[in-house]
């Protein structure tokens, strides 16, 4: 690490960042302020610090390398351990989502298959390493890692995809394997994950030059469970009628939770959207003008067209008030318990949702219906993510038996824009507003 990256990154941190963003900001105000879609109610302010947020983000990921050490981080990962160790992580998921939404997922994608890569491969996987291969992003530019952390409880594809990463970089690779929850998981489990936590310890000292210390990294556990907790309030207010936010303003708000996890900025953000979010309950604001329907989503967002299908289901008076996605993130904060970090971490980290049986997503979102009193599902089969999509034609048939409540499966991706039917999908969501008699 050298004194003028150190200066450079510091000059950033204290003064082009600030800078830019109010350059940003100014922008924004001129362009006018546009009035709110149909039905829409007013936006939250919190979207403007979250902006901020973000963009700062990326901006200081440009200066990090040479200062800090760089960690490329599967979403799953348990980051506070990287956290110890200083180091500036990057989530290529994260950063494949943002690419989809900016409308470059299938360029980036071809760049992959390009170079032989399937387009039956995870649309992340694809985008990333089409922007390794092309240096394209719309962020500017991503540093390359020092080290990659990966954790297979969200799906094997993350092992192959960082893998490759390991290999075309030549840097470590850092795993942590988490076993499939079938029944239950056992003493053993736990202190077979705890042990591979334990034992990256020496080698991550080497890599990143400082040195362990497990005080501080229950310190961070303490941290991550609060902003966890405060994420899992959050969501909780869309029990309330109205619904003060909707799941697509949760798909934008949950970016901290997963970029900026066991960091305090992450915690402040919460804090205040929570605040936010309190008050438009009193005042009786919600996301909608009239909530004449409350949905739940399943799955990942289709990046591409979040907008558009806000839009769409709002004029029908349709709110997303609960996902499974989302909920994903407060799930296990509960067992972020900082006595013994290594096993905390295992315990918190594999019975996520994606990591579990059947029978387990299927209780959780029967109890998510009754809790958020959901009208109807709409679920999306994503091509990219197998293990998400795999058993949802029987989840739907299952839910629709048990709740009484229509639902229905719409075929697509997360960020790859060209397995997307737009005619197909509207001609589903019609039968389906039909249904939800909107």
């Amino acid at each position: 690490m050298t004194v003028g990256k150190q200066v450079q990154y510091t000059l950033m941190k204290d003064l082009g960042a600030p800078i830019l963003s109010g350059i940003d900001e100014v922008r924004r105000r001129f362009r006018g302020r546009r009035p709110p879609p149909k039905n829409f109610g007013p936006p939250l302010a919190a979207g403007k610090t979250l902006r901020r947020i973000m963009t700062r983000h990326y901006l200081l990921a440009r200066y990090a390398k040479g200062h800090l050490p760089v960690a490329w981080v599967t979403s799953g990962a348990p980051v506070e351990l990287l956290r110890l160790f200083g180091c500036y992580t990057v989530y290529p998921e994260n950063h494949g989502a943002l690419c989809g939404a900016r409308g470059q997922g299938a360029a980036l994608c071809s760049q992959a298959e390009e170079r032989g890569y399937s387009q039956d491969l995870c649309s992340y996987a694809r985008i990333d390493l089409g922007h390794l291969f092309s240096d394209r992003t719309p962020v500017g530019r991503l540093p390359r890692p020092d080290l990659l952390f990966c954790c297979t409880n969200i799906c094997q594809t993350v092992l192959a995809w960082y893998r490759v990463l390991a290999d075309y970089l030549d840097i470590p690779l850092f795993l942590f394997d988490t076993p499939f929850v079938f029944e239950g998981q056992s003493e053993a489990d736990f202190r077979y994950m705890a042990a591979q936590l334990e034992a990256m310890v020496p080698a991550l000292e080497r890599v990143t030059g400082r040195s362990f210390d497990r005080r501080a990294l229950s310190r961070v556990l303490e941290l991550s469970k609060r902003t966890s907790a405060l994420w899992g309030d959050i969501l909780e207010t869309m029990q309330h009628r109205p619904a003060p936010m909707s799941i697509f303003d949760a798909f934008a708000h949950m970016a901290p939770v997963v970029s900026l996890r066991g960091l305090p900025i992450a915690e402040h953000f919460y804090r205040s959207l929570l605040d936010e979010l309190r008050g438009r309950m009193k005042a009786g604001i919600g996301a909608l003008r009239e909530e004449r329907r409350r949905l739940l989503w399943d799955n990942i967002a289709m990046w591409y067209r979040v907008a558009e299908l806000a839009r769409l289901f709002a004029a029908r008076g349709c709110n997303f008030v609960v996902a499974t996605y989302t909920n994903a993130w407060a799930e296990t904060s509960g067992l972020l318990e900082a006595g013994e970090p290594f096993l905390a971490l295992a315990k918190a980290y594999s019975p996520v949702i994606l990591n579990n049986r059947f029978a387990h997503r299927l209780g959780l979102m029967q109890r998510l219906i009754t809790d958020y009193q959901v009208d109807g599902l709409v679920i999306h089969s994503a091509r990219s993510c197998k293990p998400y999509s795999i058993g949802q034609y029987e989840l739907r048939h299952l839910l629709v038996g048990t709740a009484g409540i229509p639902a229905v499966i719409i075929e697509a991706d997360i960020a790859d824009e060209r397995v997307y039917a737009e005619e197909q999908t509207r001609t589903r969501l019609e039968a389906f507003f039909e249904q939800l008699g909107v």
